[in-house]
Parts: C-alpha cells; structure tokens; sequence
C-alpha cells in the first residue's frame, strides 16, 4: 500500500512538474532550481504478472458493482478476452450456438469468440428474455456503457477486491488469454478469439 501510494505521489510531482517547467520556460518564474533537485521516490513501480489469479479474478468480480451493471462487464471480459469497446457494443442476438459475434473491431475485421462451457452458461443467463436487438451489456438507465467510463469503477473494485496495485480493464483480456493457454487451449484458438491475425502476439 505504501508503495502504491509514493508511486502516485511520483506520478502527481512529474504532472506539477512539467507545470512548473512551463512557466520557467515561459518566463513567469526566474529559476527551476528548486524543482529540479526533487528526487522522486525509487523503487515504487513494482510490476506485477500481466494477468490475475484465478482467486484474484473471482475476487474481482464479486467486489465489481452489479447495480450499475459493471460486473457483468468485467465477467463478460474474464469469459471472452474482448476488449472493453468489443463488449459495449454487443448486442443480445450476438450470442449464438455457443459464440459470440464481435463486429466492431479495433482491426475492423469481424470475428466470433468461441466460449468455454462456463462461459456458454454466462451469456445464457444474460441474454434469457431480452429483446434481441437490446445492448448485451449496459448501464442501469439502459444506456450503453461509454468510452472511458469504465476506469473509475474498475479501480472502485481493484481497491474492494484488494489488488495491488491496481489493473486496468485491458488486463482482463491478458487474463483470459494466459489462463486460456495455461488451460491447453490452442494457441490458434486463441489467436483467432483475440482478433490477432497469426499466433505471434
């Protein structure tokens, strides 16, 4: 915890930082020697596996608020490995026969992410009864969910779920995939669920 927090005190003096060097450069101030001698704190940024346990994961989710429908965001991640933009515009009659139907890309190409039994289960009890034509995922008003919106609540549930230091929503996909890999599935299944267009990436 102490280390999460002088690596956000870094991160805020680097921004005051830059701040202040503009008004040095602008001529507002006549020297920068004072801040040039703040040493941030050392060792800080501690990296972590680029992936969840699979404890860490079920944590997750039950610590993500389902009033708001945001643990069905991160589920819907942890089962798919889509990304964020991929799964806000889904809609229900994208889950087909075991499957789900991705057509807004970030390569543009459509594909369709194949899904494990407990994932199968998953969207069956998402999907039951609604309009097909509705949003798969959204927010409680019915709205979708919109781009950036998920960082504030994903952290909401990072500090819930005690993970340190905290992931991104993108980290979910590399959760799905290295467990996906760790679990034997071929890595061209893989590959082609992910969107990659070889098993390089």
């Amino acid at each position: 915890a102490r280390r999460a927090r002088r690596a956000t005190a870094n991160r805020t003096i680097t921004m005051l930082k830059a701040a202040l060097n503009k008004a040095f450069n602008d001529g507002l101030v006549s020297e920068d020697l004072e801040w040039r001698r703040f040493k941030p704190f050392e060792n800080v940024n501690a990296a972590r596996p680029g992936y969840l346990t699979i404890a860490e994961a079920k944590r997750l989710i039950n610590a993500a608020n389902p009033a708001t429908g945001f643990r069905d965001l991160v589920h819907a991640a942890l089962q798919t490995g889509a990304r964020y933009g991929e799964l806000c515009a889904l809609k229900v009659r994208d889950f087909h026969r075991g499957k789900l139907a991705i057509h807004q890309s970030k390569s543009g190409k459509p594909r369709d992410i194949v899904l494990s039994d407990e994932g199968v289960a998953f969207f069956e009890q998402l999907t039951a009864g609604h309009d097909p034509a509705a949003l798969m995922l959204r927010q409680p008003d019915g709205g979708p969910w919109i781009k950036s919106a998920q960082s504030r609540p994903m952290r909401a549930a990072c500090e819930r779920a005690k993970i340190v230091p905290a992931i991104g929503f993108h980290q979910l996909r590399h959760t799905w995939a290295s467990h996906s890999v760790m679990n034997g599935v071929p890595l061209l299944v893989v590959a082609r669920n992910l969107g990659h267009a070889s098993t390089g990436m």
